[in-house]
C-alpha cells in the first residue's frame, strides 16, 4: 500500500500544482488585451461615431477582438471578457483560481483603457467644453437610443452575450482559436453590436462596461450593475447550450492533465511488455 501511495504521490502533486498555478504572462495578456479592446473599440464609439456610424463601431469591436485572438490567444486564450472567462470556468476549460485572476486582470485592464481615453479626451476642445457625457457607456431608459426598459436591456444583454460565449466555446479547444476560428469570434461580436448598439450600447463584457462608466459624466455608474450581471447570466446559458449540443467536456479539458504513459506504472508495464514482444519476434525471425 505504501509503495502504491508513493508512486501516485508525484502525479497527484503535479495535478494539484497545475490547478493552482496561474501564468503571469497570461494575466498580463488579459490585462493589456482588455485595455486594447476598450481603448480602440470604445474609442471609435466615443471619438469617431459621427464619421463611421453604427456599422463602423460594430466592425471596430469585431476587428480588434479578431486581432487579439491571434495575438494573445496562444498565451491566455484571449478572453478579455469576464463573461467568456466564466464560460470557460463552467465549461471546465480553466480552474476557478485562474478564472478569478483573469477577472481581476480584465477589470483592471478595462478601467485602464478607459482612463487612457479620458486622458486623450482632455486634449479635445469639445470634451473640455461639454464634458465627457456618456463616454461610450451602456445604458437603458434615457441612456438608450430606443429608451429600452431595464428588463428589456437585461434580456438583450443576456441573449447577446450567450451567442458570443457559445461561439467561443464551440470554436476553441485548449488555448486560443485555431485556423479561421478567430474570424467566427470577431464577426459574431460585430453582428452582436449591430443589434445591440441601438438597444443598450452593447456591453456583453463587464470589463468593457465598467471602465467607461467610471469616467462618464452621466449616471452610467448607477446602471452598470445590469451590464455586469446580465453578461454573466448569458455565459451560464451559453455553457448549458454547449453541453446540450457538444456533450460534457472530456477529463483533459477539465483542468486535469493526463498522466503520460511513461510516468504511469501501468503505462510503463505495457511499454516493457511491448518491447519484450518485439524482441521475441525479432529472435523468432532470426531463427527462421
Amino acid at each position: 500500500m505504501s509503495t502504491t501511495a508513493t508512486r501516485d504521490a508525484p502525479s497527484a502533486t503535479r495535478s494539484h500544482r497545475a490547478a493552482l498555478d496561474v501564468d503571469p504572462h497570461a494575466l498580463a495578456a488579459e490585462f493589456f488585451g482588455t485595455l486594447a479592446l476598450v481603448f480602440f473599440a470604445v474609442g471609435v464609439a466615443i471619438f469617431a461615431k459621427p464619421f463611421v456610424g453604427v456599422l463602423g463601431i460594430a466592425l471596430a469591436f469585431g476587428f480588434v477582438l479578431l486581432a487579439l485572438v491571434y495575438a494573445i490567444g496562444p498565451i491566455s486564450g484571449c478572453h478579455v471578457n469576464p463573461a467568456v472567462t466564466l464560460g470557460m470556468m463552467l465549461g471546465r476549460r480553466i480552474s476557478p483560481l485562474t478564472g478569478v485572476c483573469y477577472w481581476v486582470a480584465q477589470l483592471a485592464g478595462g478601467v485602464a483603457g478607459a482612463a487612457l481615453l479620458a486622458w486623450l479626451a482632455r486634449s479635445i476642445p469639445i470634451f473640455k467644453a461639454d464634458g465627457r457625457g456618456s463616454f461610450g457607456t451602456d445604458g437603458y431608459g434615457a441612456n438608450s437610443v430606443v429608451h429600452i426598459s431595464a428588463g428589456g436591456a437585461f434580456l438583450a444583454e443576456t441573449i447577446l452575450t450567450a451567442l458570443l460565449v457559445f461561439v467561443v466555446l464551440c470554436t476553441t479547444h485548449g488555448k486560443g482559436a485555431k485556423g479561421p476560428a478567430g474570424m467566427a469570434i470577431g464577426l459574431s461580436l460585430s453582428v452582436i453590436h449591430l443589434l445591440g448598439i441601438p438597444l443598450t450600447g452593447t456591453s456583453v463584457n463587464p470589463a468593457r462596461a465598467l471602465g467607461p462608466a467610471v469616467f462618464a459624466d452621466n449616471n452610467a455608474l448607477s446602471q452598470v450593475w445590469l451590464f455586469l450581471v446580465a453578461p454573466l447570466a448569458g455565459a451560464v446559458i451559453a455553457v448549458l447550450v454547449h453541453f446540450l449540443t457538444h456533450g460534457l467536456p472530456a477529463q483533459h479539458e477539465a483542468g486535469t492533465p493526463p498522466v503520460p504513459a511513461t510516468e504511469s506504472p501501468a503505462g510503463s508495464a505495457a511499454g516493457a511488455a511491448g518491447a519484450a514482444e518485439t524482441e521475441a519476434e525479432r529472435r523468432d525471425k532470426d531463427l527462421e
